[in-house]
């Protein structure tokens, strides 16, 4: 039995640690299996929830494990990094009863794990059909419609910028979440339905659009978002200075010591990965870590239970704080913000500044995509089949809705390997990862 990749000490310990067999039959037992389930109609990916914790509960973990991936093939990592709070666990009929939700995140972990760590593979590749995919972006979109074609029959290739599979998975979310290697493991699992991985592969660079149109029958867009958006303030580009995604992806990809931060480490923006920027400086040794935000508390478009990590761990909060200008020596030093309701100037001191306010979409990207409409915010328009305005392509996950959780990615991406499916053979899926 392999044992999964797992940070149980040091800064990056995971924040919801595994559950023990016991405390998992414990939590199972408390389930009131729901008919017609909140919690599942909550999941983007509606995982039967009620099915698979009895099955915990019954000490059936693999038939567990496969009611978890039928629906959705990253479980593994959903079970890690879903806002559970906010979707299944946020339904559960219990927080009506006044009794604390079941914790279906950590259950679902439980079963994901036990076969994951014992290599037990639940679902082959189906009878070949004879036709070719090309999947553009190796993220939760990516694998969730390479894993349902593979399933149906089709040779899927993914073609990964990223040295590595996983997309946000692997580089973007908090380490605490889901750490790096683990991110890797999943996505590699799909090599057993026979899913091609080429990575470090630009498409439009080192594969042109025109071989991948000649040599497969449909292609996929799963490119989700582009880099962190500018300020537009004066000293932006001062040494110091850095967005949350360059800085989250080094503490992905390096030890933490080798991981420059500051000792007064400013935030701006208040969003989940603001959060994780701040928590994480924090963790790295920051004296001081602060979130910078224009608007007030009530505003902050982070989920409630991250804004409460970030206060448990110290950091501090400016709300109604505007930035205008960075100033420093030759290096970030100061931010000079505005009060949005006086008006009142606010400097702030710091020798490092995160930029977190969001991606930009990759629209210079996307229009090199031919006769692919994109709306008058940069996203791909498809329609029900997830099908864009070029019948060849579909595209899923960020680059269409625009920016939501790994679990909405997942299941765009399955829709539009349905869609791919009913366009090159005429008839609706019925495989097993329904």
């Amino acid at each position: 039995m392999a044992k999964l990749p797992v940070l149980t000490d040091g800064p990056f310990k995971e924040l919801h640690p595994a559950m023990t067999m016991p405390e998992a039959l414990r939590e199972a037992n408390r389930c009131l299996y729901c008919y017609d389930a909140p919690c599942t109609r909550a999941c983007p990916t509606h995982i039967d929830v009620p099915a698979f914790i009895k099955k915990i509960a019954s000490g059936n973990l693999v038939g567990s494990a496969r009611v978890i991936f039928e629906s959705n093939i990253l479980g593994g990592s959903c079970a890690r990094v879903c806002p559970v709070e906010a979707l299944c666990e946020g339904a559960c009929v219990h927080n009506s009863l006044q009794h604390s939700p079941i914790e279906i995140g950590r259950l679902q972990r439980v079963a994901t794990d036990h076969v994951m760590e014992r290599d037990i593979q639940l679902f082959e590749a189906g009878k070949a059909t004879g036709k070719k995919v090309a999947i553009i972006g190796g993220g939760p979109a990516g694998l969730g419609c390479a894993a349902e074609l593979a399933i149906l029959g089709y040779s899927v290739t993914v073609f990964d910028d990223r040295a590595q599979p996983g997309g946000l998975n692997t580089y973007a979310m908090a380490q605490y979440k889901i750490n790096t290697d683990f991110a890797i493991a999943e996505a590699k699992l799909l090599e057993q339905l026979g899913v091609h991985f080429k990575q470090n592969t630009h498409v439009g660079k080192d594969v042109p659009l025109a071989e991948l149109e000649k040599d497969f029958d449909a292609i996929f867009i799963g490119v989700g978002l582009g880099a962190t958006q500018k300020l537009g303030i004066p000293g932006e580009d001062l040494p110091g200075v850095v967005d949350a995604l360059t800085f989250i992806e080094e503490l992905k990809t390096k030890k933490p010591a080798d991981v420059k931060v500051g000792k007064r480490v400013l935030v701006i923006g208040a969003g989940n990965t603001a959060i994780d920027a701040v928590t994480q400086a924090k963790r790295l040794g920051a004296e001081r870590s602060a979130i910078v935000y224009r608007k007030g508390e009530d505003d902050m478009p982070a989920y409630d239970y991250e804004y409460e990590i970030g206060k448990s761990m110290g950091c501090d909060f400016y709300f109604h704080a505007s930035p205008v200008r960075i100033e420093g020596n030759g290096k970030a030093e100061k931010l000079v913000c505005k009060n949005a309701q006086t008006g009142a100037e606010l400097t702030l001191e710091c020798d490092m500044v995160i930029k977190a306010i969001g991606q930009a979409k990759r629209a210079e990207f996307l229009k090199g995509f031919p006769q692919v409409a994109l709306d008058d915010k940069g996203r791909v328009v498809v329609n029900a089949e997830f099908q864009t305005s070029n019948p060849k392509y579909f595209a899923g996950g960020d680059c269409v809705n625009g920016g939501k959780e790994a679990v909405d990615a997942v299941a765009g991406g399955k829709a539009a390997a349905r869609g791919i499916h009913k366009k090159l053979n005429g008839a609706a899926a019925n495989s097993k990862v329904a």
